[in-house]
């Protein structure tokens, strides 16, 4: 009999395990009737982090009372997965603290993050789930997918860095003069035959010898300017320097009869108060401060000689040595100097490198053909010459070649470490470097454009689309396009893209894939594809999950 009994009561346990077996399956099979929806469908990581909104809809009587559903979300990848943190649910007769279900269903939502890892950018989102119930746990056989991810599309910003090289000052033509002058005596506009015979005016002569003989030079022309000093009345030194003007270009005849001026023209100044300042700001004239103070305190020309005779002690002076040096007529020859060429700067690179100044060294170094060359030249001109132009171009030189230590080792030579250029450059190897708090501190001093567009950079990588595209706007900077893409501003995106190289076609295939242009898709995808790196990144990015 108690054998019976016992019999009996497995019995009973087995048919209410039994039951309470069926019952969970049932939840299990019905999984399909959940409605799940996540924001965004296709995950997005920004600035390194995925974040997204999962909204979770239980059907009416889906849910058992007594049962407990556990859901883990997941992101599987290529490598590995990524487990977040579980969401755990209750039917309406378990009094634990989760979120409840009754048998009307429910809708809940939740918020799921995880950092994002290499090779997330092909995966999806799943939810393990388990359902307790009655002391037993029952696993689904299935993950729930819930979303593609992920989506990279930011980690296109160019973070190389938006930088210049220093103007290297050289001028490819020079411009020069040959210059003579004439003096007269007070108040004579008459040329005396000792002038024309001066040192200065045969130096002159053999200069113009010279210039017809030089192929580098070229005469542009001669202007003959006569003045008078700027003592007496002011109409009578006008008429004296119009007359100077006259004798002056007949005399200008007799001393270059042989020679090529070139195109002859000749003005008058009158009262010559300009050489006046020069040569008393040049003089050692006693109370010569007194004087300029006058000079700028009065323009009229007429209040300026009364003031100065006032200075009874000075003027005397005045009389003897400056007043005299004033009473001219020049002869300026111009003259143009072409400079090297950039085939004739490499020759003496290789060949006679001292005979080049440091404005013709760097700009050999900026016309080399390669960066290796272009750094070896910059090297010799920091060390010849050290200023920090020099130092500096050396440093922009290694960020082009990519070698950030060689960069920093030559910034780190210049005397001036602060402007725009100095700062710019430390921001750019520090965003270089993954440290953006501080590459932004760097480049909030900068006031020039790169610094705009470097900030507009790190925009991008904080996850600060809108920023970036305000700062980035009409910069025809790479990250330009970019960072419209990201805003979803497809048209200006296309307009601001100019180049057709395979990174430039990979936005263009990301704005075609957005619109569902087929046609566009493919033609910029025939260029991306001859990047290996390229096309690799394409063939796991959502951004052409469609077309796939």
């Amino acid at each position: 009999m108690k054998k019976l009994i016992s019999n009996i009561l497995l019995v009973a346990v087995f048919c209410f395990s039994l039951a309470s077996c069926n019952q969970v399956q049932k939840m299990i099979d019905a999984a399909d009737s959940i409605v799940i929806n996540c924001d965004p469908e296709v995950l997005e990581s920004v600035a390194g982090n995925i974040d997204a909104t999962v909204s979770v809809t239980f059907p009416p009587e889906y849910f058992l009372p007594k049962a407990t559903l556990e859901v883990t979300p997941v992101i599987l990848y290529i490598g590995g997965e990524a487990v977040g943190k579980p969401f755990t649910y209750q039917g309406e007769k378990i009094t634990d603290n989760f979120k409840t279900v009754t048998k009307d269903g429910a809708t809940i939502t939740e918020k799921v993050h995880f950092d994002f890892v290499p090779g997330m950018e092909k995966s999806e989102l799943v939810g393990r789930a388990k359902v307790y119930y009655k002391g037993n746990e029952y696993e689904y056989p299935a993950d729930i997918k819930i979303a593609d991810g992920v989506n990279t599309t930011y980690m296109l910003a160019d973070t190389d860095g938006s930088y210049h090289y220093m103007a290297d000052g050289y001028q490819e033509v020079i411009p020069e003069t040959a210059e003579a002058q004439i003096m007269y005596l007070i108040n004579s506009s008459d040329v005396r035959n000792s002038e024309l015979k001066s040192a200065d005016v045969k130096d002159f002569q053999e200069a113009l010898k010279a210039l017809a003989e030089d192929s580098r030079r070229e005469v542009k022309g001669t202007e003959i300017v006569a003045y008078a000093s700027p003592d007496g009345p002011e109409a009578l030194n006008n008429k004296l320097a119009a007359n100077r003007e006259k004798t002056a270009a007949k005399a200008f005849e007799k001393i270059t009869k042989k020679l090529e001026p070139g195109e002859v023209s000749s003005r008058t100044i009158g009262e010559d108060w300009e050489g006046f300042q020069e040569l008393v700001n040049n003089s050692n004239i006693e109370d010569k401060e007194l004087i300029l103070r006058v000079l700028s305190m009065y323009s009229d020309p007429n209040v300026r000689e009364r003031e100065i005779k006032n200075m009874s002690n000075v003027y005397s002076s005045l009389k003897t040595n400056i007043l005299p040096q004033l009473r001219r007529a020049r002869f300026i020859t111009n003259v143009e100097y072409t400079n090297y060429t950039a085939d004739e700067l490499a020759d003496l690179v290789e060949n006679n490198i001292d005979v080049l100044d440091e404005p013709a060294l760097l700009r050999a170094a900026a016309n080399a053909k390669n960066i290796d060359s272009k750094i070896a030249i910059y090297k010799q001109a920091a060390k010849k010459y050290g200023s920090d132009k020099a130092w500096y171009n050396l440093g922009v030189a290694c960020l082009d070649k990519g070698d950030n230590k060689a960069a920093k080792d030559a910034f780190d030579k210049m005397e001036k470490k602060e402007g725009n250029c100095y700062d710019n450059v430390m921001g750019v190897l520090a965003m270089r470097d993954g440290k953006l708090d501080e590459a932004a501190k760097w480049f909030s001093k900068v006031t020039c454009k790169h610094g705009k567009i470097n900030q507009g950079a790190l925009d991008i990588l904080n996850g600060k689309y809108n920023d970036a595209a305000a700062k980035l706007a009409g910069t025809g900077d790479d990250n330009e396009a970019l960072a419209y893409i990201l805003t979803n501003q497809l048209d200006k995106a296309a307009a601001a893209i100019k180049c057709n190289c395979p990174k430039a076609n990979y936005k263009k295939a990301i704005i075609a894939a957005r619109k569902g242009d087929v046609n566009a898709y493919n033609a910029a995808m025939e260029i991306v594809n001859k990047n290996e790196k390229l096309a690799e990144r394409a063939a796991k990015d959502v951004e052409f999950l469609k077309f796939r």
